[in-house]
């Protein structure tokens, strides 16, 4: 399975990842957080303890409280494939949570981004 090796990823590796590219375009930490806390239902406190705790992204994603109710509304390409096309639903939550990264480093306004 090619897929099993990126949900043995420890999340706290892949997230400094996430805060680099939106800080290498002017964006900030705090608005990552209020991302990945918008789509997941993690608080700051249970994120950073998820970041601690060195859980891989299949863990993260299945301790979330709860995904948003509106990340179906998520759309477009991440790495050439269409994140409302993808089947696998573990496979589909780390695309949302890529895409909406993309978009802000894309500097989208957070508005759009949260689909508010």
């Amino acid at each position: 399975m090619k897929n099993e090796r990126v949900y043995r990823m420890a999340f706290s590796k892949v997230y400094p990842l996430l805060v680099q590219k939106a800080e290498r375009k002017g964006r900030t930490k705090d608005e990552v957080d209020t991302i990945i806390c918008w789509l997941t239902g993690y608080d700051e406190a249970d994120l950073q303890a998820q970041i601690d705790n060195n859980v891989d992204y299949e863990t993260f994603f299945a301790e979330a409280p709860e995904m948003n109710s509106n990340a179906d509304k998520i759309t477009g390409v991440v790495c050439g494939v269409r994140v409302e096309n993808i089947e696998e639903p573990l496979m589909q939550k780390i695309r949302w949570l890529d895409k909406l990264v993309d978009e802000l480093a894309k500097g989208k306004a957070m508005e759009k981004i949260l689909r508010s």
